[in-house]
């Protein structure tokens, strides 16, 4: 089978002539956006916008209907009362002068008089008309007769009536009011008012919708300014400026949303650096023995050095050491992915922690070192839910660790405490110490203090981040409080119940 690879498109072919199968990849160009910048500005100036007019429409709707009843109601009510007080008037005169004379039917003209759109007519008790302004009127308002006139006013509600009625109240006759040229009882004047009227509510309405614009679009503005400070803040990460941030704060989501997106580019920037530091260290570490093994092999090939007991096991030494420190890795990295189920048992952590310094008694002795224990808890037993396997691991770390950097006669001190809910369990030694400025990277893959750095002690420096992960994985905290130059302490917190222990029994009884 060959295998073809094209450097122009970065697609790998594995293929065979007789026809087989065939794979390829190709990587994928990255988009290039063409939407326009001003999309969300846009489309928010545009809600602005038909937000205004919707509701300026609704308001105009509703007012022009409410209006046009109540207006309709009003000029109603208007002509009513000028027919009513016209018919009062005649009923008065008429009583006085005892019928329907001349001088009566000349006070309907106070009727006809208020308005020059407005018909008058005066029935008798018969129904005879025995006055009609109509023909005057007509001659005013340029019609040859008053036919079109009344035909246009005489119909539906454009006509009120009154009745004249004397003191005893017998009906003798009935004043006709209405306005000529309208259905809805309304004069020149009156029809004028009300197209102002609507007029004027249709220029707020449009007034509206600009000013709404106008606020919509500067809202915009301020809205999407942070948005693209964010997006050039972003736009710059991924070209690899770690350091640009937005520097926006504020009390609402937009600025706790700059807050956030500063904090976790803060957070990308530490965490590439110390992938880039981990690369680095790793690489370090593997080519210290990897060259040691290489230049022992080439001098036995080359006849320098011989090929005897000594060199060999030069070679198997840093080869167990390359195998520590890839089981170190792999053990660290099954940890911080959850792939190494806890065993959570009820220990006693007095009895652990006991047996674990007796076990240790001899190295240190032989190391001339102390080995002390100490029960600071007040109880002979203080169980909690762990894992005794890893917690014994991490305490074997923490006392490696403090052997490894204690000079001889030093003191090692084990003890455990209890702090309701949690026990503690702490390591305390009279080494060379910590610089204050370090502590913070002690639990850093391969950190070792600048002390440590001729490799004395052997140390693979990985054995804190191991002691770390396994103490989070138990809900538990660590801390570190050192002076250089004195000694330090390292003091594991672990919670007694952390719901571990029953989560693991509903996972086997599934």
């Amino acid at each position: 089978m060959a295998e073809e690879f094209d450097t122009d498109d970065l697609s790998f072919s594995p293929s065979s002539s007789d026809g087989g199968s065939k794979g390829s990849y190709n990587t994928v160009r990255p988009s290039v956006s063409h939407r326009p910048s001003e999309t969300f500005r846009a489309r928010l100036t545009f809600c602005f916008v038909i937000t205004a007019a919707m509701t300026a429409a609704i308001l105009s709707l509703v007012l022009a209907i409410t209006w046009e009843s109540e207006f309709q109601s009003y000029t109603r009510e208007n002509m009513q009362r000028i027919a009513t007080t016209a018919a009062e008037v005649l009923a008065k005169q008429y009583e006085q002068q005892d019928g329907w004379t001349k001088s009566v039917l000349t006070y309907a003209n106070s009727a006809s008089s208020s308005s020059e759109e407005m018909g008058v007519q005066v029935l008798n008790e018969y129904g005879e008309i025995i006055y009609d302004d109509t023909w005057a009127l007509a001659r005013r308002m340029g019609y040859t007769s008053p036919t079109p006139m009344l035909d246009s006013g005489m119909e539906g509600n454009s006509l009120v009536t009154a009745d004249v009625r004397i003191s005893d109240g017998t009906k003798v006759g009935m004043v006709r009011c209405w306005a000529f040229g309208s259905e809805a009882l309304l004069t020149k004047s009156d029809a004028a008012f009300r197209n102002n009227s609507y007029r004027a509510i249709f220029g707020a309405a449009c007034f509206a919708v600009i000013l709404a614009c106008v606020i919509g679009y500067f809202t915009s503005l301020r809205l999407t300014r942070p948005l693209k400070i964010i997006t050039s803040t972003a736009s710059q990460i991924t070209k690899g400026d770690l350091t640009a941030r937005t520097n926006l704060h504020g009390d609402d989501e937009i600025g706790r949303l700059g807050e956030t997106f500063d904090s976790m580019a803060t957070t990308l920037e530490h965490d590439i650096k110390i992938e880039h530091r981990l690369t680095s260290d790793v690489a370090h570490e593997l080519r210290t023995p990897l060259m040691a093994m290489l230049a022992t092999v080439e001098g036995m090939q080359d006849g320098v050095l011989p090929a005897d007991f000594e060199h060999l096991e030069t070679v198997a030494g840093e080869t167990r050491r390359l195998s520590r420190l890839v089981d170190a890795m792999l053990h660290l990295s099954r940890i911080e992915n959850g792939k190494e189920a806890l065993k959570i048992e009820h220990t006693d952590m007095v009895y652990l922690a006991h047996n674990l310094v007796v076990a240790q008694h001899q190295l240190f002795h032989e190391k001339g070192l102390h080995l002390r224990f100490e029960n600071d808890s007040g109880k002979e037993e203080l169980y909690a839910d762990v894992d005794p396997d890893l917690i014994r691991e991490a305490l074997v770390n923490l006392m490696s660790n403090a052997m490894r950097y204690t000079p001889e006669g030093g003191w090692v001190l084990v003890k455990v405490a209890y702090d309701r809910p949690e026990v503690v369990i702490s390591v305390q030694d009279t080494g060379i110490g910590i610089a204050k400025e370090d502590i913070s990277r002690i639990f850093t893959r391969f950190w070792r203090s600048d002390a440590s750095r001729e490799r004395v002690s052997g140390g693979l420096g990985v054995g804190l981040s191991i002691t770390k992960e396994i103490v989070d994985q138990h809900n538990g905290t660590i801390t570190v409080e050192s002076v250089e130059g004195q000694g330090t302490t390292f003091s594991i917190h672990l919670p007694q119940e952390n719901g571990l222990r029953s989560a693991q029994s509903a996972i086997l009884e599934d």
